[in-house]
């Protein structure tokens, strides 16, 4: 029979896994999934029509060069801070 403290252990390192697996690592630097996303995701969440809408706010510097990662080993995928912007 297990007892409690084993049964809130195992539930502890299951949640602790689930947390290491909900960020990226890049170049030393750790991207958590809820606050770094994809273009695509990005427009999802902030219900923007396309993805092209956002890529020419990272062109024209609306979205700062210091909230978007380029991904160079995931072929130049981008991560943009979640965060609102417009124009």
């Amino acid at each position: 029979m297990e007892t409690i403290a084993k049964i809130e252990l195992e539930q502890l390192i299951r949640e602790s896994e689930s947390a290491l697996r909900n960020y990226l690592v890049i170049k030393g630097r750790p991207y958590p999934t809820d606050e770094w996303l994809t273009v695509k995701e990005y427009c999802k969440r902030f219900e923007i029509a396309n993805t092209q809408t956002v890529t020419n706010w990272i062109k024209r510097g609306i979205i700062p060069a210091e909230n978007v990662v380029t991904v160079e080993e995931y072929n130049n995928i981008r991560l943009v801070k979640a965060i609102p912007y417009h124009e």
